[in-house]
């Protein structure tokens, strides 16, 4: 019963907790940022270049055909434009995590300058204080 209890702390702590909604919104956030890099940005730079869409740029390494027995062999491809478009949803999404964590960090450098409590005056200087004034007292 040791071991169940010491797992359910473990999966129950702060930390774990957050971790888990940091992947689950991590994983959405990526789907939304390689759509918009697969949507949105790469069909302009392709009309730009010259029509190319860049899923569909393919280095050939061996051509799809037929042996002497019939039997048809795919063809043998590097995906070229498959790995540029995952490059730019890389580059997106790294942009964009920085930029976060920028504002996240402005934010907690802003709560750390608020500005320090007044000084307190130590016992001897409040004690002076109070001789100086009952001297002007008399």
């Amino acid at each position: 019963m040791g071991f169940i209890k010491e797992f359910k702390e473990f999966a129950t702590k702060g930390n774990v907790m957050d971790l888990a909604v940091g992947i689950i919104i991590g994983s959405a956030f990526g789907k939304i940022i390689s759509s918009l890099v697969a949507d949105i940005i790469m069909p302009p730079i392709g009309l730009i270049v010259g029509g190319v869409k860049f899923t569909d740029l393919k280095l050939t390494l061996k051509a799809a055909g037929a042996d002497s027995a019939g039997k048809v062999s795919d063809a043998v491809t590097m995906n070229v434009g498959n790995f540029i478009q995952a490059a730019f949803d890389f580059l997106i999404i790294a942009a964009a995590i920085f930029l976060i964590v920028k504002v996240i960090n402005k934010l907690k450098r802003k709560k750390v300058e608020d500005p320090p409590a007044p000084k307190v005056p130590t016992v001897e200087v409040q004690l002076l204080t109070e001789i100086r004034d009952l001297l002007q007292k008399k």
